[in-house]
């Protein structure tokens, strides 16, 4: 059980410190160009902390779980890699067919950045797993 945690630990660590510096660095440039005035004007934290509590727990059932019983951190990649596009994939294509501001080179970039962002989480999550597993046994 401590292994989920520490995977579940590790992902969340991994996804909001790349995301935070994704975000920090691109909203200015990417998206607030394309959907600024439908941006608040500060983000509704308790949405974004039950978006990545939801999330990591996705990553860790159905990548990082996996992965551990495959001894495979490619594995957690490829799956994180396969639920990071679909979910933004939702997000992302569930906008550009109603908001009519939604651009197909926004919708194409941040597919890549999530695919790429969910698939390096579940990659930190499983090696806090087995750094977990190899330390408390």
């Amino acid at each position: 059980m401590l292994k989920y945690v520490v995977a579940y630990l590790g992902a969340g660590l991994t996804f909001a410190a790349i995301d935070a510096v994704w975000l920090t660095t691109m909203a200015d440039r990417l998206y607030r160009p394309v959907i600024g005035p439908l941006m608040a004007d500060k983000p509704n934290m308790t949405a974004a902390v039950i978006f990545y509590l939801i999330s990591i727990g996705g990553i860790v059932f159905l990548a990082i779980v996996p992965a551990l019983k495959e001894a495979a951190w490619t594995r957690a990649f490829l799956n994180g890699a396969v639920l990071g596009f679909v979910a933004y994939a939702t997000y992302d294509l569930t906008n550009q067919a109603t908001l009519s501001v939604w651009s197909t080179r926004l919708t194409i970039i941040d597919l890549c950045w999530g695919t790429t962002l969910t698939a390096v989480a579940s990659v930190g999550g499983y090696f806090a797993a087995r750094w977990a597993e190899g330390r408390f046994g």
